[in-house]
């Protein structure tokens, strides 16, 4: 498959691709004219590495994340590594729930404040308060 097909399919830019193949992250064969031709696989492995970008790894770390998929061979340092992951991104998942929690809760009360009639002429005077020259 063509690097522009790959990148439609995968949801990134050719630079993206071009990038991962600097990287080590994804390689491509060369056609005799010299065209990269990258695998069926390639697709899902773009996009898992587009995932464990967006979970903030870096190149590195997913570098050394990447021989397990294609062999499916385990050590305990990669087993390791897979959960110390895990482990740092449930943290980052916690973290944005507690603040989507909160937005949540501060936007049931804006909608709360925005349709109580006594808050009509409060934000009147609110927003005279605004306009009006500051006093000295």
């Amino acid at each position: 498959m063509r690097i522009g097909k790959v990148a439609e399919r995968a949801g990134v830019s050719v630079r993206a691709l071009r990038y991962y193949e600097e990287q080590g992250l994804v390689i491509a064969d060369r056609s005799p004219s010299g065209h990269r031709r990258y695998p069926e696989s390639a697709v899902e492995r773009v996009k898992f590495i587009q995932l464990l970008y967006a979970a903030g790894l870096t190149s590195k770390a997913i570098l050394q994340i990447l021989p397990f998929l294609d062999t499916l061979v385990a050590t305990s340092q990669m087993t390791r590594r897979l959960t110390d992951e895990r482990a740092r991104i449930r943290v980052k998942i916690d973290a944005l729930t507690r603040a989507h929690d909160r937005l949540e809760e501060l936007i049931r009360l804006a909608a709360e404040y925005e349709n109580s009639p006594a808050t009509c002429s409060a934000s009147a005077d609110v927003a005279a308060s605004h306009t009006s020259p500051p006093r000295h």
